[in-house]
């Protein structure tokens, strides 16, 4: 994640994967260092938002009603299910899920949608998504005011959703003020899992600061990436304890700190191991007072075993895994989030020789990542990792598809639901939702896509939402109905 961090993504204008750095962060948060504090610019965002109308127009562009509402003549995918519920029609009151009902049931002064025997399933999930700067290139992010990049964030929400996800887990970046625009019903746009400020060591995956800013001194204590939100460096204990606490304070639902380097990096050795034991066990030790855990970005065997060891219950990569190492992650019954990262066409071109090669061996990793993962019963997740890339979030879908060359469809889509919600659920008291997601039940959100085909026959359906999603509905709101058209 990065929103004027430091020296890192100056290369990485095309495709995505593992984009933690970059030069357009030191310049950004620069421009948002000089002109105001973190504070004031987000309550100019908002002001902005107010005075252009986004928010209440992309509310009132929502369809609502206080009646029930019936949706029949489907076939329900439920999330969970490998088969189709077929003679039921589910009934929404306000923005949960009622009941799943008989076909012929007849409910007083509901209003009914005849979905025209199509495949309704559950509003899916990310659970590796990067909300403020998914979509804006890096070198409109080098010169635009930090105003703006947030409100193409909060464009890109709309478009999130519009996309079929209507829930994902932010994990690392100041997300806070979109998540409650969205939640007040001021934009449109998904659930937001917050982690806030991704935690790195100096020297880590997370130090986005120049070579010049170099040593750290009384006049330069926080880094412009700190300010605007993006990172917090930490070393000891007790700066592990105050910055994770600062995100709980903030509202993290959830903590990422950062255990290894990246592909991308410049200065942070991919092989690296970082945060020492005494390190991350603080960092476990303070989320786990506030009921909730800790994600590590991590690539390698050895940080995953540190991370393993120390309490960290979701490993966020991780495609270098041996074979031990992942019976490890099994053993300790914590999740891995993995994304697609296949050096094909979505993919980073690096200019550098050792970057392709340490692309190639992601990408060969995560070929045998999802073949361990499945033969040691790990709790597999799966999220894009989409970053500085307007052209590779439309292919959101498109990512989820990739996975069936390792699962079969129906296990493609309960990932995406169910089995990310489940992840989603280890936020504990700190779960900003109060109804479940990811599936079809009696009492869970109203949050549902009504598919013109049926994925479980044609995972590929999910890659053109345009096309395909007839009905998006998100908190009992429908957001999109072509079902006329």
């Amino acid at each position: 994640m990065i929103v004027g961090l430091g020296a890192r993504y100056q290369n990485y204008s095309h495709g995505f994967g593992c984009l933690c750095h970059s030069n357009v962060i030191t310049e950004l948060t620069d421009r948002v260092s000089q002109s105001v504090s973190r504070r004031s610019v987000l309550r100019g965002i908002m002001a902005t938002m107010a005075a252009v109308g986004v928010g209440s127009g992309s509310t009132l562009a929502a369809e609502n009603t206080e009646r029930p509402l019936v949706l029949k003549n489907v076939r329900i995918f439920n999330g969970q299910d490998a088969k189709l519920i077929e003679g039921k029609s589910v009934l929404i009151v306000k923005n949960r899920i009622e009941n799943i009902i008989g076909a012929d049931e007849a409910v007083e002064n509901a209003q009914i949608i005849d979905c025209g025997n199509r495949v309704l399933m559950p509003g899916m999930i990310d659970a590796h998504w990067h909300s403020i700067l998914a979509a804006i290139p890096q070198m409109v992010a080098m010169t635009s005011d930090v105003a703006y990049i947030h409100l193409v964030a909060a464009e890109e929400a709309q478009r999130t959703l519009m996309r079929g996800f209507t829930t994902i887990r932010d994990v690392g970046g100041p997300s806070f003020a979109l998540k409650r625009a969205i939640d007040e019903g001021r934009i449109a746009g998904p659930r937001i899992y917050p982690s806030g400020a991704m935690i790195s060591q100096t020297s880590g995956h997370g130090d986005f600061r120049m070579r010049t800013d170099i040593p750290r001194h009384s006049s330069n204590d926080i880094s412009l990436a700190e300010s605007a939100g993006i990172a917090a460096i930490a070393d000891g204990e007790a700066e592990v304890l105050r910055r994770v606490r600062e995100q709980l304070m903030l509202g993290a639902s959830q903590i990422k700190i950062l255990v290894g380097g990246g592909v991308a990096s410049t200065y942070d050795p991919f092989d690296s191991i970082q945060f020492t034991e005494a390190e991350i066990r603080a960092a476990v030790a303070a989320a786990s007072d506030w009921g909730t855990y800790v994600c590590s970005h991590v690539y390698t065997s050895a940080g995953i075993q540190r991370a393993l060891k120390c309490g960290v219950k979701s490993i966020e990569h991780g495609q270098l895994a041996d074979e031990e190492t992942v019976k490890q992650i099994a053993d300790a019954g914590a999740w891995w989030s993995l994304q697609p990262f296949l050096a094909d066409e979505d993919s980073n071109v690096y200019p550098t020789q050792l970057q392709r090669d340490q692309q190639k061996m992601v990408a060969e990793g995560t070929m045998r990542a999802f073949d361990l993962g499945q033969k040691y019963n790990v709790k597999m997740a799966w999220g894009t990792d989409i970053l500085f890339n307007p052209k590779g979030t439309p292919t959101q879908g498109k990512q989820l598809a990739k996975i069936a060359r390792w699962f079969d469809n129906a296990d493609v889509l309960k990932m995406a639901t169910h089995t990310n919600a489940q992840l989603l659920a280890m936020s504990g008291p700190r779960n900003p939702y109060a109804l479940a997601v990811g599936v079809i039940e009696a009492g869970a959100a109203a949050d549902m896509l009504l598919v013109d085909g049926n994925p479980l026959e044609d995972i590929n359906l999910i890659a053109d939402p345009d096309k395909n999603f007839k009905l998006i509905m998100k908190d009992g709101r429908i957001h999109k109905n072509e079902l006329n058209a």
